[in-house]
C-alpha cells in the first residue's frame, strides 16, 4: 500500500523459482495491483502460491493456468497478512486447488517465525516482519536469494503503518531485520506485494529506514510548530507533513501519523 509513482508493472517470470501474476485491482493504495506469487522449484510438480489476492475468479483462473502450464498443482496457499487485497481469495483458492491455507494466527495451518516451508524441493523460511500489520510475514527464498515481503517493503513508494494494528516500533525492528538479511548476503532481491521486483534489496531497505526517520523528524517539527495543541493533532500533522502527497492517499497517511504519534508517546483519541 503505497503512494509511489513509476513505470507500469505487469508481473511475469522474475526469478528461476518465482512468477508474478498481477491481480486486476490497481489503485492509489495497490499500485498496479496485488502481486500473486507462484513459487515452484525447477522441474517440480508441487507449487506454492503466495497471496491469491482479492476474490476475482478470472485472476484465480490465470494463476491456475500458470501452474498447470508447468505441469504442477498447488499444494500450499500462503498469506503474507490479512488485508483483503492479499487474502480475500485465500479460502476460495485453497478450495479450488485442495491446498493447505497457511498464515499467521488465522485459524488455518498457522505459520510462525523461523518455520520452514518445504514442497517439491522448494524451501521457504518464514520471517516475522510485523509493523505494517501485526500479522505481517515475509518469506525468504534461499534458492533465489530473494525475500517476499508482502506490504512490508514495496516495489515503489513506501508502505503505511496501519495503526492501531500496525505499530511503528515493530515496523522499524522489521526493517532492521530485513537489513541484516541483506547485509549477510541471504537476500539480494525483494519480491514485493505490490509494484515491481526490487533488484537491490539493501538499497531499498536503507531508503525505507531513512524515510521513516525523516518522517518522524517532520512529525516532531509539526508538533513543535503547533500541531500538538490542535483540536485534531492527527489531521494537523497530516496537513503539514503530507502536503506534497496526493489527497487520495491521505486516509493511509492518517493511519501512519497515528502510528508515529503513538511511537512518540502523544496521547490519541480513539479512531473514529
Amino acid at each position: 500500500m503505497s503512494s509511489g509513482d513509476g513505470m507500469p508493472w505487469a508481473g511475469g517470470v522474475v526469478t528461476e523459482r518465482a512468477t508474478c501474476i498481477l491481480a486486476p485491482n490497481p489503485g492509489p493504495m495497490t499500485l498496479d495491483g496485488t502481486n500473486t506469487w507462484v513459487l515452484l522449484e525447477p522441474g517440480a510438480t508441487e507449487a506454492v502460491v503466495i497471496d491469491p489476492g482479492p476474490l476475482d475468479d478470472g485472476h484465480l483462473a490465470r494463476v491456475l493456468e500458470v501452474v498447470t502450464a508447468r505441469g504442477a498443482r498447488v499444494t500450499q496457499t500462503i498469506l503474507t497478512h490479512g488485508h483483503l487485497d492479499h487474502s480475500e481469495a485465500g479460502p476460495r483458492f485453497a478450495e479450488l486447488t485442495g491446498s493447505r491455507l497457511r498464515a499467521l494466527g488465522r485459524g488455518h495451518d498457522d505459520l510462525g517465525d523461523g518455520d520452514v516451508v518445504r514442497d517439491g524441493g522448494l524451501e521457504l523460511r518464514v520471517v516475522a516482519t510485523p509493523g505494517h500489520t501485526a500479522d505481517s510475514l515475509s518469506f525468504a527464498l534461499p534458492g533465489d536469494h530473494a525475500l517476499l515481503t508482502g506490504d512490508t517493503v514495496l516495489g515503489r513508494g513506501t508502505t503505511v503503518v496501519a495503526h492501531p494494528d500496525g505499530e511503528l516500533a515493530a515496523y522499524l525492528d522489521s526493517l532492521e531485520r530485513i537489513r541484516r538479511l541483506t547485509g549477510d548476503g541471504d537476500v539480494a532481491t525483494i519480491l514485493p506485494g505490490h509494484g515491481p521486483v526490487v533488484p537491490d534489496a539493501a538499497a531499498m531497505v536503507a531508503f525505507y529506514v531513512r524515510h521513516r526517520h525523516e518522517r518522524l523528524d517532520q512529525v516532531r517539527q509539526a508538533l513543535a510548530d503547533g500541531a500538538a495543541g490542535a483540536d485534531d493533532p492527527v489531521e494537523d500533522v497530516v496537513e503539514r507533513v503530507y502536503a506534497d502527497v496526493p489527497r487520495e492517499v491521505w486516509p493511509a497517511a492518517r493511519l501512519s501519523v497515528r502510528a508515529q504519534l503513538a511511537y512518540l508517546g502523544i496521547p490519541l483519541a480513539p479512531t473514529p
